[in-house]
């Protein structure tokens, strides 16, 4: 165990970023690298053996963090990566992408002060790479049979990954010209870089998985084929299709949505740059970003290192509080408090003020003669029913808006869902099973709904836009359904079910 007083002894030291004036110079990683392991362990060492580890409902994953905190404040890296890797494929992307709710969770949050969870996890991970701890895993048996995986996002690879090693042919389909879903397009590079993501790919081909990029499913290939090719399919396509605002001005040029932009981004931050369109650049330009989330975060942080002359981030919520509210108990909710993410930071060390406007509401955008966004319109909100306050209207200057309001569900193309037996279900992704199984179309199916045989549906794609500790445990759970329908049985494990929802 670790020491049981560490908690008392040690405070609170999460690890350091680099400098904010620094770091918006550049596309690199926001932390300074490797922090101090010593550093780290000393972290580790607060967890308190409380007996309930509370944490692990706060992950979906149900990561064994009690065990490999243990590990890690004795230094012992590799028997820290094996019990780290034991629940969670991708470490080295939840240690860097998630927003850690395992840390409100945490005993330690009743007093404020939880366990550096989320740096301890990327500690471990990185070690494990750096130790040489991270193989591929080949499987010891061949199946015989073969599943096909669309989407190359979290869901998509942590299932295709615990598939293969099952032993069975498992290839990944991927629209995009390139593997990983919005950890290669949409996620910016200085949130994680992309020699992580590579590293995994290449793990995952010398395990046996095939990828197939530049292949749209439905489109290039024809879905009822392909399936016929395959034992199984699972579907993880991701909640692709954005939210739009419903206001004057909204075809006005320079009105573009959130991924639009940050995809430019990526590609030309990436090792084969490819031109930034004048249109999707902030350089030199009055932003604008509606949606005060994590997407809108990212906006910023990529209009900063873009040199934008002003950025505004508008967000139609209050001012959260900076402790917990009595309407979000320990360690049931995952509570709304006052946060910082690193572009934040950097927008109030560049230009001296947090950049958000808390509970306003667009009401217009206003145009020049040749169509172009000048100008955008708010308004302050009433708390409660979020409604426009007359006599509240303030102009921002724009020459540039970025729509960040989230996303509506998974593109619904018939080519795909026709042959697939996909359905829409009343909030807009793919209808499901508690056991991932596509939910068949047709009337006949028998009372409780039987799945449409061999076709499962894993991540945002059925459970709407979540996060990146989601996708990697509802892929793990996928994976496990269909080994389970190919077999009759399953070794892999399932930590969640389709109708989970987070405990913290």
């Amino acid at each position: 165990m670790t020491d049981p007083f560490g908690f008392l002894r040690t405070p609170r030291r999460p690890a350091p970023s680099r400098p904010p004036d620094e770091r918006v110079g550049d596309w690199n990683e926001v932390h300074t690298g490797q922090p101090l392991l010593p550093v780290v362990s000393a972290q580790a060492g607060r967890c308190m053996d409380c007996g309930v580890p509370f944490c692990h409902g706060g992950c979906p994953l149900g990561n064994l963090i009690p065990e490999w905190n243990v590990y890690a404040a004795h230094g012992d890296w590799a028997t820290a990566s094996e019990r780290l890797h034991a629940t969670n494929n991708f470490p080295d992307f939840t240690g860097r992408l998630c927003p850690a709710p395992c840390e409100d969770a945490c005993v330690l949050a009743l007093t404020g002060e939880p366990v550096t969870i989320k740096n301890v996890e990327q500690a471990i991970a990185d070690q494990a790479w750096a130790r040489g701890h991270v193989r591929p895993l080949r499987p010891t048996r061949v199946s015989g049979r073969s599943v096909a995986v669309v989407g190359s996002g979290p869901a998509g690879l942590a299932a295709a990954q615990q598939l293969t090693r099952a032993g069975h042919a498992v290839t990944v389909y991927e629209r995009a010209d390139r593997v990983g879903g919005l950890l290669r397009y949409g996620i910016p590079d200085f949130k994680m870089s992309k020699d992580r993501l590579d590293a995994r790919i290449a793990q995952m081909e010398e395990e046996g998985t095939c990828f197939r990029p530049g292949v749209d499913v439905g489109r290039d290939v024809d879905t009822a084929r392909m399936r016929a090719s395959y034992d199984a399919v699972i579907v993880a396509t991701g909640a692709t299709e954005p939210r739009d605002i419903d206001c004057p001005g909204r075809v006005l040029g320079g009105v573009h949505h959130a991924m639009e932009y940050l995809t430019a981004a990526n590609r030309s931050a990436g090792p084969l740059p490819v031109p930034l369109p004048a249109a999707l650049s902030a350089r030199g330009k009055d932003v604008v970003i509606v949606g005060g989330g994590d997407t809108g975060s990212d906006c910023l942080g990529t209009a900063l290192r873009q040199d934008a002359s002003s950025v505004v981030q508008v967000d139609i919520n209050p001012l959260p509080s900076k402790d917990r509210t009595v309407d979000e108990p320990w360690p049931l909710v995952h509570p709304r408090i006052y946060r910082m993410s690193h572009a934040h930071e950097e927008a109030c060390a560049r230009d001296g003020a947090d950049p958000r406007a808390f509970a306003s509401v667009t009401v217009r955008f206003d145009g020049d003669g040749s169509g172009q966004v000048v100008a955008v319109v708010l308004h302050e909100v009433e708390p409660a029913s979020r409604r426009p306050l007359p006599g509240t209207a303030r102009v921002l200057p724009a020459q540039l808006v970025l729509l960040a309001l989230g996303f509506r569900g998974p593109r619904q193309d018939p080519g795909l869902t026709g042959p697939l037996g996909l359905t829409a279900d009343a909030g807009g992704t793919f209808a499901r099973t508690p056991d991932f199984a596509a939910l068949a179309p047709t009337a006949a199916a028998p009372p409780g709904g039987q799945e449409s045989v061999g076709v499962f549906v894993a991540g945002d794609a059925g459970r709407g836009p979540s996060l990146v500790v989601w996708a990697i445990a509802e892929g793990r759970a996928a994976a496990a359904a269909a080994d389970r329908f190919l077999r009759g049985r399953t070794e892999l494990p399932a930590p969640v079910r389709a109708t989970d929802r987070p405990l913290a």
